[in-house]
């Protein structure tokens, strides 16, 4: 684990993005859900540094030479969402939950469970993006959402 959290904590450190700005953006904004997963730390372990790398930006020496700060990007933010249907009956979703849609896309559910009173078939949803590359299926507006991430 802490080979983990030392491997993340270089790359971001490395990363022209790092030196150039002087406002910490935390973890959640810089990577993606899948690249968050394949790091593989806990939520409390996330926290611990993203507070040490902040602790690390406040402390560093200003640039002599102004760089241009790009404005932090909310990945997901500038994709719309996509609107389709599901191939097959829908009694529900839990973590787990792979939903195929008639575009050809594949989205697993990572959090949310939800069983419906009634199975529909085929139903039209839609999957709306979140900040920093979170993504949740609606398929009805009335019920909660589910958090997914796209695996094809």
């Amino acid at each position: 684990m802490k080979t983990r959290l030392l491997l993340a904590a270089s790359l971001l450190l490395t990363t022209p993005l790092a030196w150039a700005q002087r406002d910490y953006v935390p973890l959640e904004q810089r990577l993606s859900a899948e690249q968050l997963r394949e790091v593989g730390l806990s939520a409390q372990q996330l926290q611990l540094l993203n507070r040490m790398l902040g602790e690390a930006d406040a402390a560093a020496p200003a640039a002599t030479t102004a760089l241009p700060v790009p404005a932090p990007m909310q990945i997901g933010l500038e994709e719309g969402p996509v609107q389709a249907r599901v191939q097959g009956a829908v009694e529900g979703w839990e973590p787990g939950t792979v939903f195929t849609l008639d575009n050809g896309q594949q989205w697993r559910v990572l959090k949310g469970q939800m069983r419906l009173r009634q199975t529909l078939q085929s139903p039209e949803i839609q999957v709306v993006p979140g900040i920093a590359g979170r993504w949740f299926l609606q398929v009805d507006e009335d019920l909660p959402k589910a958090r997914v991430y796209r695996i094809r």
